[in-house]
């Protein structure tokens, strides 16, 4: 039995999927890997552009601008890379929790920043999708580590998906810290894989307050899919890289806004 065709949302997720691994493709070989004709991906493309995903070459289609995959770098070169903004981030954050409460830190070299400025505060629990984050937790035994298990990404040491959602419903997480391969004002967050948004979802809605942390490097940048909009995040902590237009339209979201300052 053939398979039943795609509509065009999933046609254009799988236009962008495979942008970001090539960087640039011709119609007619879109055309193929979709199995669709031309005109059809002409308007997909149409469709792509207007939301500003995606603009026409001759010939084809690249990724705008803002699109990017993640950083292609190990784990260890990640944490380092823009370590001065990751570290301001986390001590912003860290004022944010007090003892006894039950945290989530989502997956990311930011997070991972995060747990030594956690050492002082008693009885905390810390939940966590990320291995990286949850072995760092290693060092410091008196904070209650739990893991969410579930399918595990590979390219970035973290459980995602279905089995990872569940496995956070019957808490009750005073703050989540959220993490984002990229955010603006028009999409929001997002991420590369529909298994990153639903995890993160989940999180979001068993959470009193869910705080997003980003550094400004990652602003302006759109990944595949939308894990929300920006105003349906309580509170943003990110560093000084912020123009002070995009700070009043954020202000403006009624979202809590915070800019870590350098030192």
């Amino acid at each position: 039995m053939s398979s039943s065709p795609l509509i065009p949302e999933q046609r254009q997720q799988k236009i962008t999927a495979a942008l970001l691994q090539s960087g640039a493709l011709s119609i007619r070989a879109l055309s193929q890997h979709l199995n669709v004709s031309q005109m059809t991906v002409r308007r997909d493309i149409a469709a792509l552009e207007e939301s500003g995903q995606v603009v026409s070459i001759k010939g084809g289609v690249k990724l705008s601008e803002g699109i990017s995959t993640p950083v292609p770098l190990d784990r260890a070169s990640r944490l380092a890379l823009e370590l001065h903004r990751k570290e301001a981030i986390a001590r912003e954050a860290a004022d944010r929790v007090t003892d006894g409460m039950t945290i989530f830190l989502d997956a990311g070299t930011t997070l991972q920043a995060l747990v030594p400025y956690l050492e002082p505060r008693q009885n905390l629990t810390v939940m966590t999708n990320d291995l990286f984050v949850a072995t760092t937790l290693f060092n410091y035994p008196h904070i209650r580590t739990i893991q969410t298990g579930g399918a595990i990404d590979p390219e970035i040491g973290a459980c995602q998906g279905h089995l990872a959602a569940r496995s956070v419903e019957i808490f009750n997480f005073d703050i989540a810290f959220i993490s984002s391969s990229g955010w603006s004002l028009n999409r929001g967050l997002t991420a590369p894989a529909e298994e990153k948004r639903l995890l993160k979802r989940k999180v979001m809605e068993v959470s009193t307050t869910s705080t997003l942390l980003a550094d400004t490097t990652k602003y302006g940048v759109i990944s595949m899919v939308t894990v929300c909009p920006l105003d349906e995040i309580d509170a943003i902590i990110t560093d000084w890289g912020l123009d002070s237009q995009t700070i009043e339209r954020i202000h403006e979201l009624g979202v809590n806004l915070t800019v870590a300052q350098e030192i």
